[in-house]
């Protein structure tokens, strides 16, 4: 059977449609692949090996700082780069970041958690820069990618929705089947070995002898075999985080990811200019500039703010709320599958953005999923006050309402941030695609870093009690319910910081869209003349 012609565009090159939209896609679902990891990091070093939350949180400050700055030195070097390549610059620079992220995502999980706590120190940074290096090569050219796929608003708008489809599968792979994986529900064998987990500090043993865990502490009951054990400070049944398991899933995830880059780089096709003509005069990019510039652009701060906010209810929120599931319900393992229903919404919102966007705008659009988002904010405040019984139901209730304005954002967030590189050129001259995402990288992992590192310290601390020595075995029950709240509090907090950013700093509405495109475009014909 003969194959169908090829059609072209007036450029010659094939036309956009859904091979270019499912290739993004897979780039995005490549990329958090990895990126999922980010907050099984934390849980695996606290819980695991049982890193002390004040060290480990300068280490993240430290990792995260040089994870920051790395993504504009990347994306100047990407956008400085003139040589030809075959594949062509950013799929090549992707191309190199795929291959390291094959091992380096397991680098940052090799389980030995009886060394020293100096050698474990030097695991975490030396693992955790070789994959951050290797995610930024492969994440900065993806990202800035997306303005020269096409030119064409409403098909940009398409490629951010269908990143957002291949991010959320990305996501859901990890975040719903690993915890399920990786955390064992301890059932009674006749012996307490999951004690070895922990390490009793000095004066505590009156509440972690063994006979604590071969009797039933609600009611007194010795244990038979194949019964749950419960803790005997919060009543929750006791689950241990199994190291090794994250190494060897990590290690998967980077294979697999590999394979969904490649199936990107061999099916999109880049139809706009990688040397952009604006800064090909051999000037050379000045971090400092286009960091003041940068600051100038009203529509990339609004969506620097709002991911911002949004990591900071997805990746701050993450590490406590693992935990909280584990000494709190008892249900780390599920702790996924209940995410996973509660942004359900964004699964539903995904078929309509695009056609939504077209009638009504991207802000427009983001902002009403703000608002919801705001909404879910408030009802997650309350879950800690209702009866146990009911606090999942509201937690759950909180976060579908939650995920429906992360749903809304997320999907144009990528197409917005696009517009925001276009309104540097229009307002400024100059396009610098890579140093703009770049620099909008750089303070969303400054969210992502100083976020969590807070997080963490502020868990060992008398405010919330944690032991980072007894896992997520010896947790006390008060702890347990405080860290209810600090999760309540980072959602509602994420849900503000996403308004401020969408709602009322970003200004780029479909009335001024139109008028940006258009004069660029006759700015780009006057040039070609």
């Amino acid at each position: 059977m003969a194959k169908k012609p090829v059609r072209l565009d007036e450029k010659g090159y094939r036309k956009f449609g859904i091979r270019d939209k499912m290739a993004y896609a897979a780039g995005d679902l490549g990329c958090n692949m990895s990126f999922a990891l980010k907050s099984t990091v934390q849980t695996f070093w606290l819980v695991y090996m049982m890193m002390e939350t004040g060290i480990f949180s300068l280490l993240l400050v430290l990792v995260q700082a040089w994870d920051a700055i790395n993504d504009p030195l990347i994306g100047s070097l990407i956008d400085s780069d003139r040589r030809k390549y075959k594949l062509g610059k950013y799929k090549t620079y992707i191309l190199i970041g795929a291959i390291g992220l094959l091992f380096g995502g397991a680098a940052v999980f090799l389980p030995f958690p009886n060394a020293s706590t100096a050698a474990k120190a030097i695991l975490f940074v030396l693992g955790y820069v070789i994959w951050d290096a290797a995610y930024t090569l492969a994440n900065v050219p993806y990202g800035t990618m997306l303005n020269i796929v096409t030119e064409n608003n409403e098909e940009r708008a398409a490629l951010s929705v269908f990143r957002s489809i291949g991010g959320a599968f990305g996501n859901l792979l990890p975040g719903v089947i690993l915890p399920m994986l990786i955390w064992q529900k301890v059932t009674y064998d006749g012996t307490t070995w999951f004690l070895d987990k922990i390490e009793i500090p000095e004066g505590a043993e009156s509440a972690f002898v063994p006979a604590n865990f071969h009797a039933d502490p609600v009611t007194g009951e010795a244990y038979e075999i194949g019964d749950k054990v419960l803790s005997p400070l919060t009543g929750s049944q006791i689950e241990v985080l199994l190291g090794e398991r994250v190494f060897l899933a990590a290690l998967i995830m980077g294979i697999l990811g590999f394979i969904f880059f490649i199936y990107m780089i061999r099916n999109i096709t880049i139809r706009g200019n990688e040397y952009s003509q604006l800064n090909s005069d051999g000037e050379k990019i000045n971090l400092i500039k286009s960091l003041g510039v940068f600051m100038k652009n009203r529509p990339a701060v609004g969506c620097t703010i709002a991911a911002m906010g949004m990591f900071l209810g997805m990746q701050s929120a993450g590490t406590a709320n693992t935990i909280m599931f584990a000494t709190h319900f008892g249900q780390a393992s599920m702790s996924g599958l209940v995410m996973m229903i509660g942004f359900a919404p964004m699964f539903i919102f995904m078929p309509l953005a695009t056609k939504l966007v077209k009638k009504y705008g991207k802000k427009e659009v983001s902002t009403i999923g703000s608002i919801a988002g705001l909404v879910g904010g408030v009802i997650l405040c309350f879950f800690p006050l209702c009866p146990f019984n009911l606090q999942l139901v509201v937690y759950m209730i909180g976060l579908i309402f939650f995920g429906l304005g992360l749903g809304f954002y997320n999907c144009v967030s990528w197409a917005m941030m696009g517009d925001a590189i276009d309104y540097n050129e229009w307002k400024f001259g100059k396009r610098e695609e890579s140093v703009v995402y770049a620099l909008h990288s750089f303070f969303r992992k400054l969210a992502q870093g100083v976020g969590p590192a807070a997080v963490i310290a502020i868990m060992g601390t008398p405010l919330i009690g944690y032991v980072s020595a007894l896992g997520t075995i010896g947790q006390s029950a008060e702890t347990a319910a405080k860290l209810c709240w600090l999760v309540a509090g980072l959602y509602a907090f994420s849900a503000i910081c996403q308004f401020v950013g969408v709602a009322l700093i970003y200004n780029i509405d479909k009335k001024t869209l139109a008028k940006m495109t258009a004069e660029l475009a006759e700015r780009r014909a006057a040039r070609a003349e």
